[in-house]
């Protein structure tokens, strides 16, 4: 028995057992972790660190630059744009599981973010002038005017938005739980 809120507990006398009815695909979250993870290797590896936030704040030297050769070459100048839309379209679409226009609207939502985020370093007026000072001493939050001023818009990374969502889309209907009959 599912009433959609969590375990319904059924059965007779003392063998109970709990059908578990929930809303969360797994399968979903645990690809674009996996996508957020090869991202990372591309910024660990291949990219000098002072060229990543997160690897030149880090407290210890995280970085494998120069350390390992060079594992992704060419497609690790675009493949973290197209495994950032991925992997949250993938996460999100896995905590929100729904039937399939709902899965468009989560690609579409992510699309529309991370698109808007590369024409934003391509032409960053707006966003230079209403990120807030206070920004400034918070973690993360500390580079976002730095992101769009020294950030470099290409075409390719836009190309690489699209064909992220387009993917996630397909293995979203493809794994998608049979349950939610999406």
């Amino acid at each position: 028995m599912s009433n959609g809120h969590g375990p319904v507990w059924s059965g007779s006398g003392s063998k109970l057992k709990a059908i578990q009815s929930t809303r969360i695909n797994f399968v979903h979250i645990l690809i674009g972790i996996a996508g957020l993870i090869l991202g990372s290797l591309v910024y660990l590896i291949d990219r000098p660190p002072e060229q990543t936030y997160f690897v030149n704040n880090s407290k210890i030297n995280i970085s494998l630059f120069d350390t390992l050769p060079k594992l992704f070459g060419t497609i690790g100048n675009f493949l973290p744009d197209f495994l950032h839309v991925f992997s949250f379209i993938l996460i999100t679409a896995g905590l929100f599981s729904c039937k399939w226009k709902g899965y468009l609207i989560i690609c579409l939502g992510w699309f529309f973010v991370d698109s808007a985020f590369e024409l934003f370093q391509r032409f960053n007026t707006l966003p230079l002038r209403i990120i807030p000072d206070w920004f400034e001493g918070i973690p993360f939050l500390e580079n976002t005017k730095n992101y769009f001023q020294k950030g470099t818009f290409d075409t390719i990374d836009l190309v690489a938005i699209i064909c992220g969502t387009a993917t996630a889309f397909f293995v979203i209907l493809i794994t998608k739980r049979a349950d939610h009959k999406c």
